[in-house]
């Protein structure tokens, strides 16, 4: 079942409908009465679209957890196999100290969730520390079995599961290993692109696991990180960090607002004209609104958009880098309080 399913199952559900109009009933006998104040039903179908969306969040964080912990307990760990990533330095670790290894992943991705929360965001900072919980909880006490000794399958379909689960948590506006937390934030401070910051960070890593451990796990790391990376690529479209989003509606006004008030965001518009036009009928002036976001942001600005217009037409394509404009030169508003 997809996350667009359970979105519209949530929201044909009459006791799901029941639960958001008494909270939303609750909520506004605790506020001061206003007139900019907006209608009810707009408040109750917004809080509907926010709750399905969330469900469906949680669904691929869900999804993804059991894929990286298949990966790490099922590939990776039987054969003290390492990946890149605090990921990676937490297996190492575990394998050059005994430490336990769930324990270890919580431990050093404390201070990039920290990170997450002052850089990016309360909403995204609470999904990862859940993401990360479940992916300990889940290398702890799922028996997974060993898959394969096989050292070539052990670094590919171990790279390939932990990938998957990372893509997945991505698409749910989560993470589940801080390393990208990281990188958009010196990416932010330096002329480095994410991608780079990546690849320096994963260099120390496995030059340190060459000298620790051996230079054949250091060069199946590399392979495993490569098979990793490569699934994420797949899975979310894209490593880059940013991307382009144009939105086609007749509500560009609103949309427009929605990304500046509650992204935070620049926009750009567009005058154009509707081109579904038959022969001698007048094409009519339309509004394109432009916009360039962070992939983590993703998932708010689709939930915004849903607010205001679930027919909007909505292109997105990656893009490698952005300089100037607000982007890089503002920081993350703390847009999901």
């Amino acid at each position: 079942m997809t996350s667009s399913s359970l979105k519209t199952k949530a929201k044909l559900n009459p006791f799901f409908k029941n639960i958001i109009v008494n909270v939303v009933k609750n909520r506004q006998k605790n506020r001061k009465p206003s007139p900019l104040a907006e209608p009810f039903d707009k408040r109750v179908k917004n809080l509907e679209v926010e709750v399905s969306h969330e469900i469906g969040d949680f669904f691929y964080l869900l999804l993804g957890v059991v894929s990286a912990s298949f990966g790490l307990r099922g590939f990776l760990m039987p054969s003290s196999f390492i990946d890149g990533g605090v990921t990676g330095i937490s297996l190492m670790v575990n394998e050059l100290a005994g430490i336990s290894f769930p324990l270890l992943l919580v431990c050093f991705n404390l201070p990039f969730l920290a990170l997450a929360y002052f850089s990016v965001g309360k909403r995204f900072a609470i999904k990862s520390v859940l993401g990360i919980f479940l992916l300990a909880i889940a290398v702890a006490l799922i028996p997974y079995p060993s898959i394969t000794d096989d050292k070539i399958l052990v670094a590919a379909f171990g790279g390939f599961f932990l990938g998957l689960g990372i893509g997945l948590a991505i698409r749910g506006g989560a993470i589940i290993d801080g390393t990208e937390v990281l990188a958009i934030f010196i990416s932010r401070k330096t002329s480095l692109t994410v991608g780079n910051v990546i690849m320096i960070f994963n260099v120390i890593i496995f030059i340190t696991a060459a000298y620790f451990l051996s230079t054949e796990i250091a060069l199946y790391a590399i392979l495993t990180y490569f098979a990793a990376s490569k699934t994420v690529d797949f899975v979310i479209d894209g490593i880059e960090e940013f991307m382009g989003i144009t939105i086609i509606s007749e509500e560009n006004e609103k949309i427009r607002l929605a990304i500046i008030e509650k992204m935070g965001r620049g926009c750009t518009i567009f005058k154009a004209e509707n081109g579904f036009s038959k022969n001698g009928e007048t094409r009519r002036p339309v509004d394109v609104v432009y916009t360039v976001i962070t992939r983590l942001e993703m998932s708010k600005l689709k939930t915004e958009i849903d607010k205001i217009d679930k027919q909007a037409f909505i292109i997105m394509t990656s893009v490698k880098d952005a300089k100037g404009g607000m982007i890089k030169k503002k920081p993350i508003k703390k847009f999901d309080k």
